[in-house]
């Protein structure tokens, strides 16, 4: 029997170099990840409103090692996500391959809604695939930033700040999407 020094579930916000950001966890894994916002108390807000957050704050070592790891993204590290248990229970079969094949990606490395829909075994479904990851619970450990519409152009992203958010975070990573600085649009002669 567990005793509640032992609990393993729990949330912690986090400031890092490009703002608030927030995690929950249960004793199996991260059920939760908030991007970047400008206050604690929006983050908090936010985590709180989904079901399956404790509001304990004590962190297992993962959890450590986790936020560690977001820190340095948010400072322009080259950070892997790969090794961070994720609790998907309640998650349907597609969607669940949807975000196996996004995890798999690579920091700086893109792909389209089309594509992963076929990595994940389910040519066909780019829209589907593009809903699935607009319900992704832990975006940047399931990077679906890296996912692009067809054309390579930017498409939608749910977080707060939408599309810009996801251009900045590829940009951190060295991706440029859409149109060329205006520097280069022209040689000028």
């Amino acid at each position: 029997m567990e005793t509640t020094s032992s609990i393993t579930a729990g949330h912690a916000v986090l400031e890092t170099v490009i703002g608030f950001m927030g995690i929950a966890w249960s004793e199996k894994g991260l059920i939760r990840l908030c991007l970047p916002e400008r206050s604690r108390e929006a983050v908090e807000r936010r985590l709180m409103r989904h079901a399956g957050v404790s509001a304990s704050t004590a962190q297992p070592s993962w959890v450590v090692e986790l936020i560690a790891s977001i820190k340095a993204y948010a400072a322009g590290e080259d950070v892997d996500f790969t090794g961070f248990p994720v609790d998907l229970d309640g998650i349907d079969d597609f969607r669940l391959a949807i975000y196996d094949a996004a995890r798999k990606l690579s920091y700086g490395e893109t792909t389209t809604y089309g594509e992963l829909a076929k990595r994940a075994g389910h040519a066909g479904l780019p829209r589907e695939t593009g809903a699935a990851l607009g319900a992704n619970p832990v975006p940047l450990v399931i990077p679906c930033h890296r996912i692009l519409a067809a054309g390579g152009k930017i498409g939608g992203f749910s977080a707060p700040g939408g599309s810009v958010t996801k251009e900045k975070m590829l940009a951190m990573e060295g991706v440029r999407v859409g149109q060329p600085p205006p520097a280069q649009v022209s040689f000028g002669f």
